[in-house]
């Protein structure tokens, strides 16, 4: 029984009744007065919402309105925004298609506003959607898109969204658990900063039941670990309790099912009492019937087989009252068991059978789950077939009016070509104006290229001078990177597709590096090169590099799962990373390159020949600099022989976990 985190930012504020009749009130009021355009569609927006879960129609109704005003008066903002609430209204009636299409419309007016927020949020929520129907590959698609807009907009509340649901999407796949671990992982410092507990909480909790988790088809315990479990149960109790989404009870239904497992059964039986206390308390019926099923396996696991059958006989009455069949399967399976141990067999039948029955409705609910995401696939791309067909009757009737217009013009064209000699000496101007223009962008071309080539200050220098002095600087930390099986890959995949996976990593890489204020150097075959604390000295270039690093690392490993579940070929990275001077300059004459020597560099190289696949290999200088970063975990390796170097003292890093002590 796993939480699922949908977070779809929504955003949709449910009043009670009374409360909810007063907005309405005052919002009908408010539309009653004159009001800029602009301000109309917010109102109109604000009152659709009001109505969102109660009466979709009646939403749709406004929404619709909202958006026939927004795009008379060329309100953009509004269009966008109206879009989404027509989506919205067909959400909540489970209309995936209208949904979708309402959703793609909206992002590509957000796309079209420069709204990065809007096109994070837009992209979230079709992933949700898909998530839904069963479509996790588009589900993932949008996801991962919505991340990468997020973080470059530094939208952190929109990038936990992300990292969240991308983990829980790679949950529901044995051979991409290491990437869900890594994306939750990812998701909790964050969340924890921006103070959304709730997403702290379903991470945790998520983490928790990885930790718990038992292949069925291998004897390979590869992440089960009830200790890691536990902490990650108490690290979401400790959210929830700040947050108010009622899931408490589920935290502490689950660290109640890890004292069962040590064997501490009144421990586990106290924990899960009182997850079912706070559920009754808020009549919370579903948290009351998965506490009940928790504590029931606690009684059978201790021997207390009366106890047992009266908490699964109890969890089954709430479950029927509110369907909640995965509930009622464990139910009738822990009541069939348990009868069984009393030598009731006639009730042990009558419940396995109830169990078998449950079992194969909900196997082909799972069936028509995955036909239900062909079918919505299909169903979507008729759906933009339609519009794409009604957008080219609109250009015919666009072209057929220009053509009128181009004939009545045809009267004045005696008229126009006087007008357009006198403006001769006119045209004459604009012409050296634009000119002008025209060298000057190719002016800023060649500047983007040589930026593109050296660092900023090294290439003002070069403009200035008409060369760049060499420099020697103290304090740099390279990065060395080598992929492990590219030279076996190669003999697998054609070079087209061999050369666009680098391109995609080393895309990724050139970007990770700008973002951390890292310098690329070079690529050498598959190797990549990058320092920190150059040309302009700084004190986290060592920090940096790791951070680098790490973000390689799990980009690496997230294309590894993808290839392993599609059955292609894949490849690994070793990572190293060392700290000391270097000398920088510029060598070449046809074809600048900014490079860096020293003994740093060689040491760096040997730190990532000296490491492992999926690691990142340290040197003790950098060590030095980085240990008493909280957030970071370090595992010595001791004295490791490296080549041309004798023994030299390494480290792995990692992101430390939430709570860990250091």
């Amino acid at each position: 029984m796993r939480k699922l985190s949908l977070a779809l930012l929504l955003l949709v504020f449910v009043l009670p009744c009374r409360g909810q009749n007063e907005v309405v009130d005052s919002l009908k009021k408010v539309l009653g007065a004159t009001q800029p355009d602009s301000a109309r569609v917010a109102t109109l927006l604000e009152l659709a919402a009001q109505y969102y879960r109660t009466d979709p129609e009646e939403a749709r109704k406004i929404a619709l309105e909202a958006r026939e005003k927004a795009e008379a008066s060329g309100y953009r903002t509004g269009l966008a925004k109206a879009h989404k609430a027509v989506g919205m209204t067909y959400y909540f009636q489970n209309n995936w298609v209208e949904t979708l299409v309402n959703w793609k419309l909206a992002l590509e007016a957000f796309k079209a506003n420069n709204d990065l927020n809007g096109v994070s949020n837009i992209l979230n929520n079709l992933g949700a959607v898909y998530f839904n129907g069963g479509d996790d590959k588009s589900a993932l698609d949008n996801y991962l898109e919505s991340l990468r807009v997020a973080e470059a907009s530094k939208d952190s509340l929109r990038t936990v969204t992300a990292l969240v649901n991308i983990g829980t999407v790679y949950l529901n796949k044995e051979a991409s658990k290491p990437l869900a671990i890594s994306y939750y992982r990812r998701a909790l410092p964050l969340s924890k900063a921006v103070g959304d507990f709730d997403a702290y909480g379903t991470c945790a909790v998520n983490l928790g039941e990885i930790f718990l988790w038992k292949p069925s088809t291998s004897d390979s315990l590869k992440y089960y670990s009830p200790d890691s479990a536990l902490y990650y149960f108490e690290a979401a109790l400790d959210a929830y309790r700040h947050s108010s989404t009622g899931n408490v009870p589920f935290a502490l239904k689950s660290i109640g099912r890890v004292y069962a497992i040590r064997g501490q059964y009144d421990k586990a039986v106290q924990y899960q009492t009182e997850a079912y206390q706070l559920a009754l308390a808020s009549d919370a019926r579903l948290e009351m019937a998965q506490s009940l099923l928790s504590l029931a396996d606690t009684y059978a696991k201790k021997g207390d087989i009366k106890q047992a059958i009266a908490s699964y006989e109890h969890a089954k009455t709430i479950a029927l009252e509110i369907e909640a069949l995965y509930e009622m399967e464990a139910a009738y399976e822990g009541l069939s068991r348990n009868y069984a141990k009393t030598s009731d067999f006639k009730q042990a039948y009558s419940y396995l059978n109830l169990y078998s029955d449950l079992k194969d409705t909900l196997y082909n609910a799972e069936m028509d789950k995955k036909l239900q995401a062909q079918s919505l696939s299909y169903e979507i791309e008729k759906k933009e077939g339609q519009i794409s067909l009604l957008e080219k009757d609109q250009e015919l009737h666009a072209l057929e009016l220009k053509r009128q217009k181009a004939i009545k013009n045809g009267t004045i064209a005696v008229g126009v070509l006087f007008l357009l000699l006198a403006g001769g000496m006119f045209n004459r101007y604009r012409y050296t104006k634009r000119t002008n223009k025209i060298i000057q962008k190719e002016k800023d071309r060649s500047e983007q290229l040589l930026l593109n080539i050296l660092p900023e200050e090294v290439a003002e220098e070069l403009k200035t001078k008409g060369e760049a002095e060499a420099r020697h600087i103290n304090h740099v930390t390279v990065l060395f990177t080598d992929f492990k099986g590219f030279t076996q890959m190669s003999e697998l995949v054609t070079p087209q597709q061999l050369v666009k996976d680098l391109h995609e990593c080393f895309s990724f890489f050139d970007r990770l590096c700008e973002q951390h204020g890292m310098e690329k150097i070079k690529t050498i075959g598959d190797a990549y090169m990058a320092a920190g604390g150059l040309p302009v000295e700084n004190a986290t270039h060592a920090e940096d590099a790791i951070r680098v690093a790490l973000a390689m690392r799990d980009f690496i490993a997230e294309g590894k799962a993808r290839k392993i579940a599609a059955g292609l070929p894949y490849f690994e990275i070793r990572i190293g990373i060392h700290t000391g001077p270097v000398v920088a300059g510029i060598v070449g004459v046809k074809k600048f390159q900014y490079d860096i020597w020293g003994d740093t560099v060689n040491t760096a190289s040997r730190m990532e020949s000296s490491g492992a696949p999926g690691h990142v290999n340290i040197s003790e200088a950098t060590y030095a600099l980085v240990k008493d970063i909280p957030d970071l975990a370090f595992t010595p390796r001791g004295k490791v022989q490296a080549k041309g170097k004798g023994e030299m003292e390494m480290f792995f890093v990692e992101p430390r976990q939430a709570g860990a002590q250091a």
